[in-house]
């Protein structure tokens, strides 16, 4: 198979966390749904062959390059979600308080926000389809850039989304926390009025997980765990960062991610040292990614530049 420079990078990392992820399987003896995992990975094992069909037999290289871009992506959230959870137990206490504290310092307090967006429930609901857009704007990214032939870009797009969720599942290790919902209840009448992707419910079930780690694992029942720094952070990022390089997407893509911030605040549950905390996250996962990328792809340039001339 033909993989360009960037593509065995990640193939590289998705084969050391497969590895993780079988070794921790094993060590902690924890279950999992071989068939709901088989059939999402079968889709992304399909695009990467698609991709390098249309790279080597029916050359095409903008559908190669999009095609294995999106496997890639595919495979890499399945095994980067299992390792997550593999990590669980957490080693000690969330330090969500310490983050609300730090939070108290500068005004924000996560239920008073809450409760006053509950005075606008429409709001609320506009907020919780921004807030699930993250995943869908990704995957938007990689057609959008794949099939422009933008494949430079496509490359520091997808190396950006690895090395963020990579340090950010590294911090989360080291310093566990599962968002301002997970330490605060709200008044009943509060969550009645404003729907809420990741409530007290939610931050209940991720403090117990945390507490007693999981015995079985299926991609039917997922959850987010990471509170601090916030990977939906990372997320939006991503899709201003690199969809605004193109004019037509300009104005939805600000629209968007400008209420994402109150989305990932109100809907995700999150402190606001986690919004920040994410931000710091994909800052220093794009300038890793942006040197990254420009290494492996400076000599296929130069070939490129020399066979034009």
């Amino acid at each position: 198979m033909a993989f360009l420079p960037a593509e065995r990078f990640i193939l590289t990392i998705l084969a050391t966390l497969i590895s993780l992820d079988a070794l921790l399987l094993w060590w902690k003896d924890v279950g999992l749904d071989v068939p709901g995992y088989a059939a999402l990975s079968a889709c992304g094992v399909f695009l990467i062959v698609l991709g390098q069909f249309y790279r080597s037999f029916r050359p095409n290289e903008r559908i190669a390059a999009t095609s294995t871009a999106a496997g890639l992506f595919v495979l890499f959230t399945i095994a980067g979600s299992v390792f997550n959870y593999l990590l669980l137990p957490v080693w000690s206490a969330p330090i969500d308080p310490t983050l609300a504290r730090i939070d108290a310092l500068v005004g924000f307090h996560w239920p008073s926000l809450v409760t006053w967006a509950s005075q606008y429930p429409r709001a609320g609901t506009v907020l919780q389809f921004v807030y699930a857009t993250s995943l869908p704007q990704l995957v938007a990214i990689v057609l959008i850039l794949g099939l422009s032939g933008r494949t430079t870009l496509l490359h520091h797009f997808l190396v950006t989304g690895v090395i963020g969720a990579l340090l950010a599942i590294i911090c989360w290790s080291v310093f566990p926390s599962f968002g301002a919902s997970s330490i605060y209840q709200l008044p009943r009448e509060v969550t009645d009025a404003v729907p809420l992707a990741v409530g007290p419910d939610y931050g209940a079930q991720l403090v117990e997980l945390g507490c007693n780690g999981a015995s079985y694992l299926s991609p039917r029942n997922v959850l987010g765990l990471i509170g601090f720094p916030s990977f939906h952070t990372v997320m939006a990022a991503m899709s201003a960062c690199f969809l605004l390089k193109f004019r037509l997407f300009r104005a939805p893509v600000l629209l968007f991610n400008t209420l994402m911030v109150p989305a990932i605040l109100i809907q995700g549950g999150h402190n606001l040292m986690d919004f920040l905390g994410g931000l710091v996250i994909f800052a220093l996962a794009y300038r890793l990614a942006g040197a990254c990328v420009a290494r492996f792809d400076a000599p296929r340039l130069q070939h490129e530049a020399e066979a034009g001339a």
